[in-house]
C-alpha cells in the first residue's frame, strides 16, 4: 500500500514536499515513481528512483527544481518541489513496480499506486 501526502497550495518560487509511505510489503527492491495530472491533460512522469541503487530519473520539465530520494528507515519516499511554478498544478501520485521490463518513465510500468495528493501553485 501507497500512502501519498504533502500536497497544499503554494505560491509561484514556493517549496512542498511530498511523501509517499510504503507499507503492506517491503519494497526495497521495487522502483518508486511520482507522476501528476492537471486538469484536463493526461498523467504524466515527474521522476522515479531505483530504491536500491538509489539512481533517479526526472522528467524535463522538472529537472532542477525537483528531487527524489527515498528514506530506509522510514520506507517513505519523497519528492521535494522547488522553484514551484503555476503549471505544476496537479494531483501528484506515488507509483511502484519491479519489473525487469518496460520504462520507468511510462505508468503503465507500475502496478502499484497511491492515491494523489493535491498541489496547487498560485501566480
Amino acid at each position: 500500500q501507497l500512502q501519498a501526502s504533502g500536497g497544499g497550495l503554494v505560491q509561484a518560487g514556493g517549496s512542498l514536499r511530498l511523501s509517499c509511505a510504503a507499507s503492506g510489503r517491503t519494497f526495497r527492491s521495487y522502483t518508486m515513481g511520482w507522476f501528476r495530472q492537471a486538469p484536463g491533460k493526461e498523467r504524466e512522469f515527474v521522476a522515479a528512483i531505483r530504491w536500491s541503487t538509489g539512481y533517479t530519473y526526472y522528467a524535463d520539465s522538472v529537472e532542477g527544481r525537483f528531487t527524489i530520494s527515498s528514506d530506509n528507515a522510514k520506507n517513505t519516499v519523497y519528492l521535494q518541489m522547488n522553484s514551484l511554478k503555476p503549471e505544476d498544478t496537479a494531483v501528484y501520485y506515488c507509483a511502484a513496480d519491479r519489473s525487469p521490463s518496460g520504462t520507468v518513465y511510462s505508468e503503465r510500468y507500475y502496478n502499484y499506486w497511491g492515491q494523489g495528493t493535491l498541489v496547487t501553485v498560485s501566480s
